[in-house]
């Protein structure tokens, strides 16, 4: 009498191990987290000391007090520790913003905010020195422009969201939100970078409401509420034809020319038939 044998039935592994390996995963990862953040602080130190991106590995390291096989170990070089410092302050970047535009009452007040705050966060402020956007990041967008469009990613996220929020309120008109969202973000972060455009004989920098007033514009076709009352008064062409109107009929040329009117054809031929008829008349007298 023959057995067949029943087909193998792999045994689970045991409760224990997997929460074992779990925990020394978590303990792995929790390790590594720790020395990437060393690495991270020293540069930040660095940056603050010397006012540049320029410095060492070997100077990261000594700041962080690791070793260098460590540093890579978690990155290919000092571009890609520059790199995810430039995405680290832009996200904490976009969750400062997205936390301050929730208090606005509605859709365009909300956008309205986080326009201004890109706005400021982006201008150049005398005495304050901001290396990793006024050399790497320039040097970034010049080399690897991909990677600025990824580190940019929290705030074009958040600014989509507000972009499609008024949209569905009936205040924005936007075929593509994506896309608009990425022109406001530019026009915010580069005029705020720009240096002031001349006016005359003066420079005269663009404003945060003016910046606002564009963007309003170019999602609702309306402009924004802050101009100035004398803007309301009538087009400076039509004023223009009023005035001159008006000083036609006061000039001292209008007044002479006033009171000469030219008769219509048929009175100005009138007068020559009765003297025709009078002289006709005194010759038959005669």
């Amino acid at each position: 009498m023959s057995v067949v044998p029943a087909d193998s039935v792999e045994t689970p592994e045991p409760a224990w191990r997997q929460r074992a390996v779990e925990r020394s995963t978590r303990a792995a990862k929790l390790r590594a987290e720790q020395r990437v953040q060393r690495f991270l602080d020293a540069a930040q130190e660095l940056i603050a000391d010397k006012g540049t991106t320029d410095f060492t590995v070997q100077e990261i390291v000594e700041r962080s007090r690791q070793s260098l096989r460590s540093f890579y170990q978690h990155f290919d070089g000092k571009h890609e520790l520059l790199l995810a410092l430039f995405e680290d302050a832009l996200s904490q970047s976009a969750t400062e913003i997205r936390e301050k535009a929730a208090a606005g009452s509605d859709p365009l007040e909300r956008l309205k905010i986080a326009v201004e705050l890109l706005y400021e966060s982006s201008k150049p402020r005398p005495g304050r020195q901001s290396p990793l956007f006024t050399d790497f990041a320039i040097q970034l967008l010049v080399s690897h422009p991909d990677q600025v469009a990824t580190a940019h990613l929290p705030l074009l996220a958040l600014f989509t969201e507000l972009v499609e929020e008024a949209v569905d309120a009936g205040v924005a008109t936007s075929p593509k939100a994506r896309r608009t969202a990425s022109l406001i973000m530019q026009t915010a972060m580069f005029t705020a970078q720009a240096p002031a455009a001349p006016v005359g004989a003066h420079p005269s920098p663009i404003t945060v409401e003016e910046v606002w007033a564009f963007c309003l514009g170019g999602i609702t076709g309306v402009a924004a509420a802050s101009v100035p009352e004398h803007a309301a008064a009538p087009p400076a062409k039509n004023a223009g034809a009023t005035k001159r109107t008006a000083a036609a009929k006061t000039s001292p040329l209008a007044k002479k020319a006033a009171p000469v009117k030219k008769a219509p054809p048929a009175q100005q031929a009138t007068p020559p038939a009765k003297s025709t008829t009078r002289k006709a008349t005194s010759r038959r007298q005669a």
